[in-house]
């Protein structure tokens, strides 16, 4: 299901996971699989109540939309765990960051629409009505089944979001970054519906446009942003932390052990981030000029890619002077 080998050990590749990323991508699984099922359940609910509410449908298609980032991470890990090919050396780490990418674009396109049909809802002045739906033999109003719906699936995505959030820091899983975070603004979509049926309820025919006009822009903020961080990433961008804040660390711990071994002069790194997993290429001035020995070289690789796990592939360059023209500074986290 996810990279199992035949030893049974957990893999992204040719990388074994240690035992915390290994129970960490199982409750990752298992988490999406869940999303799966609650979106199944709220999307069901949703649509039975929608009514002419522009901001109950904006909602919806929300919901809807919300099943391409756990897909996305469920598809990525079973592409992921194929092992490396003559046509593709490095791996396919880089499904990862396709199915980032196919997800992020989906949202920006949907949210552009739904916000331009809002917005040319508003402008239009269109008066949406909500009737009454026969229940249990009386007549009530559409409107409160709509924000009770909304109000009962507003707070499981929030957990959900947070549970993702831990282990898409252990995993440095960005697609499950960008689901946990959605997940976490979910609760602002219920509160924006209830809000716009409740003006319709009350005669204020513009609050339901306004309220989807919100969710619409959410949508499309979440999309523009995921779709920067997808290209950026397949750009080859420096590498990152799980949720692109700062530079990645390992780049300044990398560069600081190989300048402190005593055949050593200078030393500087430069990262790709493969989606879960690091390519490391790391330039080293010897001392003296003196060419470091194979064993030298093989010891210095093998101290490297134990000091992360995210390190699958690492190469030791010995140069007469670093190539600084396309090497990132020593102050920017090692890496460029």
């Amino acid at each position: 299901m996810t990279g199992l080998s035949s030893g049974g050990a957990l893999r992204f590749g040719h990388t074994e996971l240690p035992a915390e990323q290994r129970e960490a991508l199982r409750k990752a699984v298992k988490l999406e699989w869940a999303t799966m099922g609650f979106l199944a359940i709220t999307t069901t609910l949703v649509f039975l109540v929608l009514g002419n509410s522009q901001a109950m449908k904006a909602a919806w298609i929300e919901d809807l939309l919300s099943f391409l980032p756990p897909l996305s991470f469920l598809l990525a890990t079973r592409i992921i765990r194929k092992l490396p090919s003559e046509d593709h050396p490095y791996g396919y780490h880089r499904s990862t960051g396709v199915a980032h990418l196919v997800a992020a674009v989906a949202l920006t396109a949907m949210g552009a629409y739904l916000l331009v049909e809002s917005g040319l809802g508003l402008l239009k002045a269109e008066h949406p009505t909500i009737g009454g739906i026969e229940l249990f033999g009386s007549t009530i109003w559409l409107g409160w089944l709509m924000m009770g719906v909304m109000l009962l699936t507003a707070a499981p995505p929030v957990f959900l979001g947070r549970a993702k959030m831990k282990l898409a820091k252990k995993l440095h899983d960005k697609v499950l970054y960008a689901d946990a975070d959605m997940n976490k603004a979910d609760w602002m979509t219920a509160v924006a519906a209830v809000a716009g049926v409740a003006g319709i309820g009350l005669g204020l025919w513009w609050a339901d446009y306004a309220a989807a006009l919100v969710i619409s822009a959410s949508i499309l903020h979440d999309g523009i942003r995921n779709t920067r961080a997808a290209v950026s990433a397949l750009m080859d961008k420096r590498a990152m932390t799980y949720d692109d804040s700062e530079p990645h660390p390992l780049g300044r711990q990398l560069d600081a052990y190989l300048r402190g071994l005593p055949w050593t002069e200078d030393a500087r790194s430069r990262i790709r981030d493969e989606g879960h997993v690091f390519h490391v290429e790391s330039f080293v001035v010897p001392a003296g000029g003196s060419m470091p020995g194979l064993e030298q070289l093989e010891q210095a690789r093998e101290a490297c890619i134990a000091m992360d796990w995210k390190v699958q592939d690492m190469v030791i360059v010995p140069v007469s002077e670093l190539p600084n023209e396309f090497l990132p500074g020593p102050t920017s986290g090692g890496e460029r």
